[in-house]
């Protein structure tokens, strides 16, 4: 096993909640990347599988975890899946580090026993999206938000229609190392957001863009939609396998 796909930090809380079935989109090609597809609130890992098995994307492995149930807080403690607890919805709010940590970790996990030649990467809708913003945070600063080594070498990060959780100060920590510094501005990362979005404000996706540009992250990509709300369209979709085969190859 190579050095970049340690087996990441399995020290969280003892009563951790327990992640659903994983789904897997299997290649129909030559598998040359493999990407871990997290959902939105409230779904689970079979809810996009459909959708990604009709992309023309041959040579992509999916692999789609589904969140734990839990009480969320935003939604007056109403128990649904999700990734991670949220009093608020904003860049700022870091309600729950530690499941924001767990799902990071849960995603390093399902893809340390790829293959050493296969990328690697990790994408999402809405909530999902946060975790793999998150995630691409993780893979530049070397680290958890709880200070464990983040063991992948990802190379591809997409979020749709999300944001960027516990991003205070990330541009001082970024900045802080030049080894971070360079992870970042070597990560291509693409946001997709609607005008319209009734669920995660546009703003705030716009926001998370900018606060993560500003951080270094200097491959990113921003797209806009007019006339699109909280789900997602074919226009967008289009965006996404191109994008994906422009920096993957795949």
């Amino acid at each position: 096993m190579s050095s970049n796909r340690g087996s990441g930090s399995r020290n969280l809380r003892r009563n951790a909640l327990e992640f659903g079935r994983t789904f897997v989109v299997m290649p129909k090609g030559t598998h040359q990347a493999t990407i871990v597809w997290l959902h939105g609130i409230g779904e689970k890992g079979s809810s996009w599988t459909q959708i990604l098995e009709t992309l023309p994307l041959p040579n992509i492995k999916w692999i789609c975890p589904s969140a734990p149930t839990r009480q969320v807080t935003l939604f007056g403690g109403y128990p649904c899946t999700a990734w991670f607890n949220m009093e608020s919805m904003s860049e700022d709010a870091c309600d729950d580090l530690e499941s924001l940590d767990a799902s990071a970790n849960h995603v390093a996990n399902l893809l340390t026993s790829e293959p050493d030649d296969v990328k690697l990467g990790v994408a999402g809708f809405s909530m999902g999206a946060a975790v793999a913003l998150y995630s691409a945070t993780c893979r530049a600063l070397g680290q958890y938000g709880n200070g464990n080594r983040y063991p992948i070498n990802l190379s591809a990060a997409v979020a749709l229609s999300g944001w960027l959780p516990c991003s205070r100060n990330l541009r001082n920590r970024v900045g802080a190392s030049q080894e971070a510094a360079r992870r970042a501005s070597s990560l291509p990362i693409l946001l997709c957001h609607g005008k319209v979005d009734d669920m995660v404000d546009y703003k705030l996706g716009e926001k998370s863009a900018q606060t993560m540009y500003s951080a270094g992250f200097q491959n990113l990509t921003f797209r806009t939609y007019d006339r699109l709300g909280h789900y997602t369209i074919l226009e967008e979709l289009n965006d996404v396998c191109s994008w994906l085969i422009s920096y993957l190859g795949a």
